[in-house]
């Protein structure tokens, strides 16, 4: 295990440089690569949960080949594990994104296409095609899969003779370039022999691996090799050959450091003895095993390695973790006092939690206040409008006034209309809002003109917004700011869609806040402005009811004379 604990701690330092600066493209690369080093490992449970990491990022950044080399990948590792739903769905994710002529999409949608039947017919036409497919590729692991998948095959069809061959040609094609898999197709070779009672050939074929370079030079799959021939002679019926197997593969255990390993073999030959009878021998085996136990564990570098890979794999995840903190963190950089919106969100459900009997009541009373609220607006805007039709007839303009009582009762109608709804279409606050400034436009023709300005991505039919909330805000901006202009001024309106959220801003060039409140007369300062104070309690009362987020700024401009007013609440289309 020690090169691929080395390869992980490789990949983990990548991964750090990787993520502080913030190359998505690199942390990708570093969680297939550790995927791969488990996979080639023979650990496919941790290679699919890498494996699905690069993935999520591969996708995100739409990396279509890399999106298809993983998929793949993925798809083995969840088909080792017998994860065969999600494993078709990943080849064909592979076989989606990949290019329409390439050979890999022709694999991958044989592949889909052998998971996904149960015939054996099937099966061997989809692995034949991608025998001829993979057979002049550098890579030969694909190879030798469809021979073991067609051997699979062939044992399903009862033709004993072919599945030997092909798992025979298997096996040649990965022992030059994937010991781990030529190990995996080895024992199923073996197992087959076995099922069939072919214990001769069985052991011949085992005995063959023991001779191969990869496994004399690795000590750990030597013994475990060893033990696996022992476990065949023990089903031929030879408890004698297993036992002088298992004490050679308890011997290497204990020179090389293998604890795990050495307990395996002692346990064996433990059962082994137990079934003869020799009391004596596992009594001597167990006191040899224990006395040399701590020299064993102190030379056992695979415990040394588990602990790094543990040890790595953690400072990976807090590396993640400090990653989504950092996410985290800039996703919400432009979001004012969110610390306050937890608190008072975590303040709002202890509440809840404690009155909740009362809940069903503080909801009515609320929505009742809101309706109230709603209702006091209207002879608030009425006295207004009322006004200006007084100013018409004062100046013996009776076209002007007939004009604006027309308009004036179309805009009322309206008004009416919505005024028993929370909500209302997008498209009616518009026209009541046109028709508004229009009234408006005509009482102060001199003093402004003003525009409307709608993003082409907000759907003016099924989108609901708060009625009638805007107005009170272009009252003030004309009424407090551009009439005391000395040349015509500009109001302008505008609606923004920004991700869910709908931003309504308005700007006019008037005189601004603090030199409005400079010409205020006496009794102007004395009275308190009924229509923004139930604008702003109508907000609060749709933030409490609807959980709207409706935040509301108003501001002096900073480079220029005039109002800024600023709107944002979550965009709905049902309610």
């Amino acid at each position: 295990m020690e090169k691929p604990v080395e390869d992980i701690q490789k990949q983990s330092v990548k991964l750090r440089k990787a993520v502080d600066s913030r190359d998505e493209s690199a942390q990708a690369n570093s969680y297939y690569s550790i995927g791969e080093t488990f996979f080639n490992d023979g650990n496919f449970q941790k290679s699919e949960e890498y494996y699905t990491k690069a993935k999520n990022i591969y996708e995100k950044i739409n990396d279509k080949p890399n999106i298809e080399k993983v998929s793949r990948k993925l798809a083995q590792s969840q088909e080792k594990q017998n994860k065969i739903t999600p494993a078709i769905s990943n080849y064909n994710r592979a076989a989606r994104v990949g290019s329409s002529r390439s050979k890999s999409k022709a694999v991958n949608s044989n592949d889909v296409a052998r998971l996904s039947t149960s015939s054996p017919e099937a099966k061997e036409e989809a692995i034949l095609s991608n025998i001829q497919l993979n057979e002049n590729e550098k890579d030969k692991g694909d190879l030798a899969a469809s021979y073991s998948q067609m051997a699979d095959v062939n044992i399903q069809q009862n033709n004993i003779p072919k599945a030997e061959s092909n798992l025979n040609n298997a096996y040649e094609i990965s022992k030059k370039e994937a010991p781990t898999q030529a190990l995996e197709i080895n024992k199923k070779l073996t197992d087959f022999y076995i099922e069939n009672k072919k214990f001769d050939k069985a052991i011949e074929a085992k005995k063959t691996v023991l001779k191969e370079d990869f496994v004399k030079e690795n000590s750990k799959k030597e013994v475990e090799q060893i033990q696996e021939l022992a476990d065949i002679y023990i089903k031929k019926n030879d408890p004698q050959e297993a036992i002088d197997l298992l004490k050679k593969s308890y011997g290497i255990a204990l020179e090389k450091g293998h604890t795990l390993e050495a307990q395996k073999s002692v346990k064996k030959l433990d059962s082994l003895y137990n079934v003869s009878e020799n009391t004596d021998a596992s009594v001597k085996l167990y006191r040899d095993f224990l006395g040399k136990l701590p020299d064993l564990v102190s030379k056992d570098k695979s415990l040394v390695d588990e602990k790094i890979l543990e040890d790595t794999e953690q400072r990976i995840a807090q590396l993640e973790k400090e990653k989504q903190l950092k996410d985290e963190l800039i996703r919400k950089k432009n979001v004012f006092n969110y610390s306050l919106i937890f608190a008072l969100i975590i303040l709002i459900g202890l509440i809840i939690f404690i009155f909740r009997t009362l809940k069903k009541v503080q909801i009515k009373n609320k929505k009742i206040a809101l309706q109230s609220l709603r209702r006091e607006m209207n002879p608030h805007f009425i006295f207004n409008s009322l006004n200006s039709v007084n100013h018409f007839i004062a100046t013996n303009n009776e076209l002007e006034a007939n004009q604006y009582l027309t308009r004036f009762s179309k805009l009322m109608r309206g008004v009416m209309e919505n005024s028993t709804e929370d909500f209302i279409p997008f498209q009616q606050e518009l026209d009541l809002l046109q028709n508004y400034l229009a009234l408006e436009k005509t009482r102060f023709a001199d003093k402004f003109d003003f525009e409307i300005d709608v993003d082409e991505s907000l759907n003016t039919q099924s989108l609901k917004v708060p009625g009638m909330l805007v107005q009170p805000f272009l009252e003030n901006a004309i009424w407090h700011g551009l009439r005391y202009r000395t040349n015509k001024g500009f109001l302008k309106l505008n609606f923004e869609k920004q991700e869910q959220f709908l931003k309504i801003t308005i700007e006019d060039n008037g005189i601004g806040i603090e030199e409005s409140k400079k010409q205020k007369t006496e009794h102007q300062k004395a009275r308190k402005g009924r229509g923004m104070k139930n604008t702003l309690e109508r907000i609060a009362l749709l933030n409490d009811l609807y959980k709207q987020e409706i935040q509301c700024k108003i501001t002096d401009k900073k480079d220029a004379q005039g109002v800024l007013v600023e709107v944002r609440y979550k965009a709905i289309n049902n309610l």
